[in-house]
């Protein structure tokens, strides 16, 4: 090891980027095998995964991050230095408290987890899918005692995907979000003169091949960079990538061309952070995004905020008639009105509307919570499932399939994930209104397709710091002000209060 501080950290951040290649060969593999992998690749395929995460673990874990971070330690180091060991130490000292042998474990049973769940879901039993999952939950247990054995279990597994958001700060926003919304989302029903909105503006069949065609003039639009992207279709619709190599999927309902839209959309948004994201510190935490929050803070600005705003079908609905002929009585309004319908019976959360969709983050939330810290039993998921949904949406699923098995997080061992899907969607309202602040005509540009101005501002507010600051420095440095839930509330009940004249 050099002993001059400049050779020491240059040599420190060769030694991350040697990690960071590791999980991005991981994450290819991951996205192969939900796209493109066949379906009997599965046994070699988690062993490959498998083989990678222990590398990485061992990587991240031995002798020789220690000694950088050690050297490090007595350097008079900049602003940008010390936010780069800040965030290696962090990953050092969760790693290092948990045995190899578990990573392996964990990443090879998520592995196989997948083609279990996906058949689970084709075939509507829970019951296959069931022993997976509760050997799943007890590895995700010993791995958060592993980190912390004092702790919140669920508050170390929340960690790995908002490590400077709190739980309890978590818990807040999604209580407010529950006393706001619901009352909301009852006025919406209650109203009389609620079905005046087109629903029926986008009735009829479409077939998935035009869809695609609509995916990929939307994503030309938006300015998605086909060099460094593709756009695939999957079970449950993903972003991966590098700021050199963000890909997308999307997946179709041939009876309604908005799920797949906004689909896209939402996923254009986590692509055009990662590809935002600067290229000189690729590999290092400089040059990652900060969390899954602000991950998830620009997919819903772009999906909400932009795509389903009525500037944007203004300017969108010719290339939607130009794909499908059948929509040329539609107006921008009618369309508008579709893309932002309440759906009081929606099972679906991918498809649910942006204000019933945070019941269903909330029905999540709850129900893993209770998972890993034992007091549900996998057997009791189903029935508790579909209670909540009864509870919380007021409709009840009649299969596993459109129930609990819908999401493929559970087979990712993803407890804690949760959370930022709501936590992203505040974050998005307060991004968005700074960023009007700063483009006072935005809607203007929205309406006329001109789209570099917002993605510039996000670039310059968000996506060029990589994990430089904290989620509330980053929050303050973009927006002057703490991370608040009141601009999103605002936004939803001012934008329903007008849809449906409450």
């Amino acid at each position: 090891m050099a002993t001059d501080q400049q050779s020491v950290y240059d040599e420190f951040v060769d030694h991350v980027r040697r990690l960071s290649n590791i999980n991005y060969a991981n994450g290819i593999l991951s996205w192969d095998q939900q796209v493109m992998m066949p379906e009997g690749g599965t046994p070699a395929r988690s062993q490959q995964m498998s083989t990678l995460s222990t590398l990485h673990h061992d990587l991240l874990t031995g002798e020789e991050t220690d000694d950088y971070l050690s050297s490090l330690d007595t350097m008079d180091l900049s602003e940008e230095q010390s936010a780069v060991v800040r965030e290696v130490r962090r990953q050092y000292e969760r790693a290092n408290r948990v045995p190899a042998e578990l990573v392996e474990e964990i990443s090879q049973t998520t592995s196989e987890a997948l083609p279990v769940w996906k058949e689970a879901k084709a075939n509507d039993d829970f019951e296959t899918f069931a022993p997976t999952l509760s050997h799943l939950v007890e590895l995700k247990r010993e791995y958060a005692e592993h980190i912390d054995p004092d702790a919140d279990p669920y508050a170390v597994l929340f960690a790995d995907y908002e490590p400077y958001l709190d739980l309890e700060t978590a818990e807040r926003v999604l209580e407010r979000l529950r006393d706001r919304l619901v009352p909301l989302i009852e006025n919406i029903g209650n109203k009389a003169d609620g079905a005046a909105l087109s629903t029926d503006a986008f009735s009829g069949t479409y077939d998935s091949e035009t869809q695609e065609e609509l995916c990929r003039a939307v994503l030309d639009r938006l300015g998605y960079p086909w060099e460094h992207g593709r756009l695939d279709v999957a079970p449950h619709p993903f972003s991966l990538g590098s700021q050199f190599d963000a890909r997308v999927t999307t997946r179709f309902n041939e009876a309604d061309p908005i799920d797949a839209f906004t689909s896209t959309v939402h996923e254009f948004g986590h692509a055009t952070y990662t590809l935002g994201l600067p290229r000189e510190h690729y590999g290092t935490p400089l040059g990652s995004s900060r969390n899954l929050s602000v991950h998830e803070s620009q997919s819903r600005l772009w999906e909400n905020h932009v795509g389903r705003s009525q500037p944007f079908w203004e300017q969108f609905l010719p290339t939607m008639t130009e794909h499908f002929p059948q929509t040329s009585d539609v107006t921008a309004r009618e369309a508008y009105e579709a893309a932002n319908q309440v759906y009081d019976d929606n099972l679906i959360r991918v498809e649910a509307d942006e204000l019933t969709y945070h019941m269903h983050i909330i029905l999540r939330f709850e129900i893993e919570r209770q998972l890993i810290d034992g007091e549900l039993d996998v057997a009791e998921v189903p029935q508790v499932w579909n209670d909540k949904m009864e509870e919380y949406l007021g409709v009840r699923p009649e299969t596993d399939s459109t129930g609990c098995l819908q999401d493929i997080h559970w087979s990712h061992a993803s407890f804690g994930y949760f959370p930022t899907y709501s936590l992203g969607s505040v974050l998005a309202a307060q991004l968005f209104a700074a960023a009007t602040e700063d483009i006072p005509d935005i809607e203007d540009q929205i309406r006329s397709g001109e789209f570099d101005a917002l993605h510039d501002w996000l670039t310059e507010n968000v996506h060029q710091h990589g994990q430089r600051y904290t989620t509330p420095d980053l929050v303050r440095e973009a927006t002057g002000e703490d991370y608040t839930a009141d601009y999103f509330l605002d936004y939803v009940e001012e934008k329903y209060s007008e849809l449906y004249n409450l």
